[in-house]
Parts: C-alpha cells; structure tokens; sequence
C-alpha cells in the first residue's frame, strides 16, 4: 500500500472540506480550493474531522493515483488554513526589483525593465531590492509563478548572477585557465 496514500488528512477547524461529483471542494480561512478526482481510480470518505483516501485493488494506475490525490488534497488544506511561499533572491551587481502597486518591476540587466503584475490568488512582495517572496494558497501556482519570474534570468554557473531560489544550491564552474 502507498504509504503517502494511506496517512489520514486532518481536517482543522475552521476549515470545511466536501466531496460531491467528482470533485473536492476544501473552504478555509484563506479561500476557496478545488479538485477534481477520478472517482474510478480512488475513493475519498470524509468522517471525524479526518479525511481518507484509498483504492480498491492494486492496478498500476490506482496505486499511482492513490498518493497523488491524497498529496494534492493535503496541499489544499494546508493552503487554506496557512497558504504557501517561495523565497527568491537576485545576485549580480545592478539586478534589483521593486514592487509598485500590484506589478513587480525587474531591473535585470537587459535594456528594459520587466514589468509583472501579480495574477489572481498570487501576491509578491520585494521587501528589499535583491528580495522576492510569492505567497498565495495554491501550491501549484506558487510555485508556477516563481518559476516564470526565475525564467526571466536564470542563475549562470560561472558567477551565479540571476534569480534564484533562497534554498537552491549554484554548481559553479571554473572559468578560463590561464595561457600557458
């Protein structure tokens, strides 16, 4: 049995999760979460503030989908009752960003500003010029979003300048040898 798939999801209060037609439905203090689950694959039973998924044989399909919808409704959970963040960072002499309004403002080197505004259910903030954090309750467009602004620059292996990610590790490369 899938491990992931067999843990029970705690269902806090304040927080209101159902389950009708296909789809999971999770209402908390953040927002409104939905997920649409294949009714073949697995079932989901909602009882005692505890919410289970499992699956009625072992098929290859089923055992896969097992830990991915239990995985994808504890992620909603999470989202309503605390949301999520990713922490990026910009390294390189003259790269910054500033926030103005709901846009995020990208100095990165090129020869024009980047200019993102926020989308829906997505908040940044730059709360210093080398500094950007993405906050919102869906795990999936967090991190979807702080990817596209990594994109606009990615960190280079010989001086590590662009975006990155606060936690990612840079493998750096040496440069040029001198001549001999």
């Amino acid at each position: 049995m899938s491990r992931i798939g067999k843990l029970p999801v705690t269902i806090p209060a304040g927080v209101e999760v159902k389950f009708a037609d296909s789809t999971v439905t999770v209402k908390g203090p953040k927002g409104e979460l939905t997920q649409w689950v294949d009714e073949n694959l697995v079932n989901i039973n909602i009882e005692d503030g505890q919410l289970t998924v499992t699956r009625d044989n072992d098929a290859k399909e089923r055992k896969s989908a097992h830990g991915l919808y239990r995985t994808l409704i504890h992620n909603m959970v999470v989202g309503v009752t605390d949301g999520f963040e990713k922490k990026l960072q910009i390294v390189g002499v003259g790269y910054r960003c500033e926030k103005k309004g709901d846009t995020l403002v990208l100095n990165l080197g090129y020869s024009h500003t980047i200019e993102m505004t926020d989308p829906e259910d997505i908040t940044t903030e730059a709360p210093s010029q080398t500094d950007i954090i993405v906050r919102g309750i869906s795990k999936e467009l967090v991190g979807n979003y702080a990817a596209v602004i990594r994109q606009h620059r990615p960190p280079e292996p010989y001086k590590g300048k662009g975006i990155k990610y606060v936690d990612e590790t840079i493998i750096r490369k040496e440069g040029k040898s001198g001549a001999k």
